[in-house]
């Protein structure tokens, strides 16, 4: 069943949602949400996560398995339906999408309710690199799905990606959906600055992965503000933590100019602007005394474009597996 709710109209009310929610969060952190006590660093930790509790109970374990395995398998169960429907890419928004809607909102708001009674999200039975490479993983198969329209250097294509991005666009949902509510259930619904730009990224992000099948899930400028998002956020948490800011500064506005706002329809004159305007941000931000040296600004691209690689390739690997499975049992 097709709604006649128009999917632009729900993304607009969808970030309006996202920020009217983050001022929720911000106003029962500071005036309802006793300050807890946090456990110590463990030794031999590299990244430990500040933000759980000295005393965990089983209720602050339980509460958040539970709520997040609810909210994937429901995700999880609608990207299923809407593939098996083989719903056709519309304006208007299908059941599946109004259904995912209501889902993550009101996941959100359990979210909430379950960091005032139990505060511990996931990151106290896990590691804090995997919700960080989750998210990660996210953005580089995003720039191998994109590779046939945008190019990944400059506009130019990378050949050998072609069958990883097929592959990519049509099971990429269940991984990002993964990716998404695993990162978005790791946190509690802290109100530092780091946590709300956080949270806010994470419902955008929701909110994307509710509009599959729809026309502003393919908006490409829609799509390109999730992916530079992350550039606010980056700095941000940086500035809180170390004063590695100018790196993920340099390195994401360096990856836009690279690979990103070449998906745009830019005019040439307008992309020159962008990379002349990219290069005077360079020169501001490493003539600063006491800065690294300028080569940094290109770790974060490097590292991406070689991950890029490397994912397109094991994602190759996998589909030959799979399809050599198949004809091997269709034989059988």
């Amino acid at each position: 069943m097709d709604g006649n709710i128009h999917s632009s109209k729900v993304l607009w009310y969808g970030i309006a949602f996202s920020l009217a929610f983050v001022v929720l969060i911000w106003v029962t952190g500071a005036y309802w949400l006793e300050p807890p006590t946090f456990a110590d660093p463990k030794l031999g930790v590299a990244m430990w996560y500040h933000w759980q509790l000295s005393e965990p109970t089983i209720w602050t374990k339980v509460s958040a398995w539970l709520f997040y395995l609810g909210h994937q398998f429901s995700i999880w169960y609608l990207i299923w339906r809407a593939q098996m429907g083989k719903l056709r890419y519309t304006s208007a928004l299908h059941w599946e999408n109004i259904a995912a809607l209501g889902a993550n909102a009101f996941c959100i708001t359990l979210h909430l309710v379950q960091t005032q009674v139990w505060y511990d999200g996931l990151a106290a039975d896990t590691p804090e690199w995997t919700s960080q490479a989750s998210v990660i993983v996210v953005l580089l198969a995003i720039l191998i799905m994109e590779n046939q329209r945008r190019g990944l250097v400059f506009g130019a294509k990378a050949p050998f990606m072609k069958d990883a991005g097929q592959a990519l666009r049509k099971y990429h949902g269940y991984y990002f959906s993964w990716a998404i509510i695993y990162t978005f259930w790791y946190h509690p619904m802290e109100y530092t600055s780091g946590h709300l730009l956080g949270f806010v990224y994470m419902f955008l992000l929701l909110l994307q992965s509710s509009l599959f099948f729809t026309r502003m899930y393919v908006n490409p400028y829609w799509t390109i503000v999730q992916e530079i998002s992350v550039v606010i956020h980056a700095v941000i948490v940086a500035l809180m933590n170390t004063d590695g800011w100018s790196r993920f500064l340099t390195g994401f506005l360096g990856l836009f100019v690279i690979t990103q706002m070449h998906g745009l329809g830019l005019s040439r004159a307008t992309r020159w602007f962008i990379g002349l305007a990219y290069i005077g941000l360079l020169a501001i931000v490493y003539s600063r005394p006491g800065t690294n040296n300028v080569i940094e600004a290109m770790m974060i691209p490097a590292f991406e474009l070689a991950a890029v690689f490397i994912l397109s390739l094991v994602v190759f690997i996998i589909t030959r597996l799979v399809a050599l499975r198949s004809r091997q049992l269709v034989q059988i």
